[in-house]
């Protein structure tokens, strides 16, 4: 039985997907690979895939549909690589489901660092806030059992990577984190652009849990050490 994990690869460059599915062999995953939209979204359902690995700027259609599509029904892992800079652009993504955004030109290492964490996140479920089982803080709560992030008993879908940093806050609520904190803990290592990383991350987490993310309520900024939830 081959029990390698398998990684579907939608990109229309052909020297940038060979430079991926290549790295991906020598570390032992299996891969499919595709450069359409439209065909990726059959192949993420007739081989279900343990991640996929997703260009937005596709031949056929857009990326995001992709990510839109899939969702329907699947909750794989997503990793959006993209030459789109714009952070609006990045937050939408996120929004439609993708759980990680990497801006080409990156190196290996770091596509492989954000596999790993993304795989892991994907297959371990965790209480984070040890031995409480409901954070509440006026009128958020977070149920690290059901992994359900609630405001006023409304449920927030977070990806696995904003419900990540958001069980972080809550674990040091009243605290300040630093960027450098956070980015380790969530990433495991110096990834590459963690800084950038981080502020899409919690500019999505915002616009999610805040009423008026330019004046929060729980994630306080704390300019230019990291940042803090509110612990009453």
């Amino acid at each position: 039985m081959d029990n390698k994990l398998h990684i579907l690869v939608v990109e229309d460059d052909r020297p940038i997907r060979n430079f991926i599915t290549a790295s991906l062999k020598v570390q032992g995953f299996n891969y499919i690979e595709t450069d359409k939209g439209n065909e990726a979204i059959a192949l993420s359902m007739s081989h279900n895939p343990d991640l996929i690995i997703l260009d937005l700027g596709l031949p056929d259609i857009d990326g995001i549909e992709v990510v839109t599509k899939v969702r329907e029904w699947s909750k794989v892992p997503i990793i959006i690589v993209s030459a789109r800079e714009n952070e609006r652009q990045k937050i939408e993504a996120l929004d439609k489901g993708a759980d990680d955004y990497l801006t080409k030109p990156f190196g290996i290492g770091e596509l492989l660092a954000r596999i790993r964490v993304s795989l892991r996140h994907s297959m371990t479920v965790t209480n984070e806030k040890g031995s409480i089982d409901v954070f509440k803080v006026k009128d958020l709560a977070v149920d690290f059992n059901k992994r359900k992030v609630t405001i006023n008993s409304e449920d927030k879908h977070l990806t696995p990577i904003e419900y990540k940093i958001m069980a972080l806050l809550c674990k040091y609520s009243g605290k300040v984190l630093t960027h450098n904190f956070i980015i380790n803990e969530i990433w495991g290592a110096s990834i590459g652009n963690e800084t950038q990383s981080l502020r899409v991350f919690m500019a999505s987490l915002r616009r999610k849990i805040e009423k008026n993310p330019a004046d929060p309520q729980y994630i306080y900024t704390e300019v230019g050490v990291g940042y803090r939830l509110v612990d009453d």
